[in-house]
């Protein structure tokens, strides 16, 4: 992927501000509704709480130990957002070349006009390789995010997460231990894991999602097995399969089930594997004969998205151009025109050529931006009910102003760091997924495979 402009000034008149919306609905300037109107509260409310916090994954089970974020001084909690808008700004100036921030699609607008590069979680890990003289890199995202940015970056650079409350239910789905204990019990049902058939190919090849964290990447590394992203699960399965006989996928079961499916898995040759039950629940024959196992996992976001929802955006807008994220359950993504990684939906909504309705099934505070980048489009929100990510909404710009203050002072709070033990093989299983590249001439879902630059502002 080359370097795009993604961070488009939003036109007049049109908010790409998904807080701004929640806010008027909380004082009944909007009729529109949202899933809890918690979220008008600033996000150090729920700091101190256990729990992913108001937003998709609300009703999701956080695991013990979960990283809590300290208090975030007076200072930055009562500033309005003029004020926090001016001292982000600031302190940028001041650090200039020594700081650089990445804002995730799924930022709220707040903290996305602040970042240097805007991207999904891959392009940001690039864009943080590729900045080798920046002492700190600053990760408006979520903890797996910022985990795999300090794998890939220099050991003398800080990355930073700027609430570590910021963490990801799908990617917590699927612990080290359930992984472990699931290999181990695959093992006694195959055998020896590294024993190759007659066309070369081991029993299973371990896949984890980019949306995982450095553990899991760690273990696939050690296994033989690599790392995908939305964009490139393709060409990751077909490298998979030419090396083994079947594919654990893990954590995203939609992400895994619609990508094999797209390449002709039949579904009854994808089991699930629920890690609380015994062999994950399936029964030997099914695993015997399985091509791909899903592990059962899912993103919150996306699992929002329903066929009902798709019929409804028909009725009301004939014509329009539903595209849906691959994290959607399977039949969302049959009942849609197409599906694809966010990168894929920026793009198709670049390349229209003619004024044209899109429903999104996606993240609400990718579409709202887009919507208020293209105003010659129709751009909503599959969803009607305005319910942002759980962890990607802890970010706020007071946390942004506090951790880049403190750089200023000379200090480097929330820095997140892997461990070497973990580090190394969890940098094989990416290196893998870097020279996995799909046959000349196709392009997957998600466009051109490989890192993107993509520098806020940059010209198109």
């Amino acid at each position: 992927m080359t370097a795009v402009n993604i961070s488009l000034t939003p036109h007049p008149g049109v908010d790409p501000s998904v807080d701004h919306e929640i806010q008027a609905i909380v004082r009944g300037a909007s009729t529109t509704e949202t899933c809890n109107t918690d979220l008008a509260a600033g996000p150090w409310d729920f700091d101190t709480r256990p729990g992913y916090g108001p937003g998709a994954s609300m009703g999701d089970v956080i695991p013990t130990g979960a990283p809590r974020q300290g208090e975030l001084p007076r200072e930055y909690r009562e500033a309005d957002d003029a004020e926090l808008d001016d001292r982000i700004r600031a302190a940028k100036a001041l650090l200039g070349d020594r700081v650089v921030v990445l804002g995730h699609f799924y930022q709220r607008e707040e903290v996305v006009r602040h970042a240097d590069y805007v991207g999904d979680s891959f392009q940001l890990a690039g864009a943080a390789k590729a900045h080798p003289e920046a002492e700190a890199i600053v990760f408006c995202g979520v903890h797996f995010m910022a985990e795999t940015a300090d794998l890939l970056s220099q050991p003398e650079q800080a990355v930073i997460l700027p609430n570590l409350a910021a963490g990801c239910s799908m990617a917590d789905m699927a612990d080290i231990d359930q992984v472990e204990d699931c290999w181990e019990q695959l093992e006694e049902l195959y055998g020896d894991m590294t024993a190759v058939d007659a066309e070369g190919r081991v029993p299973v090849i371990p896949v984890t999602y980019m949306n995982s964290s450095a553990a899991i990447k760690g273990f696939v590394g050690r296994h033989g097995g690599i790392v995908c992203t939305s964009s490139n699960a393709r060409t990751v399965l077909e490298w998979a399969f030419a090396r083994g006989r079947r594919v654990l996928f893990f954590p995203d079961q939609h992400l895994g089930r619609n990508t094999a499916k797209a390449m002709g898995v039949p579904v009854e040759q994808m089991p699930m594997w629920n890690p609380r039950r015994p062999l994950g629940g399936a029964d030997e024959d099914a695993l015997h004969d399985a091509r791909v196992i899903l592990w059962h996992g899912f993103c919150s976001v996306h699992r929002r998205f329903t066929v009902d929802q798709i019929a409804a955006a028909r009725t009301a807008h004939p014509g329009v151009r539903v595209i849906v994220h691959p994290e959607c359950p399977m039949e969302v993504v049959d009942a849609a025109d197409e599906a694809g990684s966010t990168d894929y939906i920026r793009r198709a909504i670049e390349g229209a050529t003619e004024p044209t309705t899109f429903a999104i099934g996606t993240e609400v505070n990718l579409v709202q931006r887009l919507a208020a980048q293209h105003p010659q489009h129709e751009i909503f929100c599959l969803d009607p009910v305005v319910c942002p990510c759980s962890t990607m909404y802890r970010i706020h710009p007071g946390y942004l102003a506090w951790v880049l203050e403190s750089l200023v002072r000379g200090e480097v709070v929330n820095r997140i760091t892997v461990p070497a033990d973990v580090a190394d093989p969890a940098r094989v299983a990416l290196e893998r997924m870097l020279a996995a590249k799909p046959p000349a001439g196709r392009l997957e879902p998600g466009g051109a495979p490989g890192p993107v630059a993509t520098a806020a502002g940059a010209p198109a």
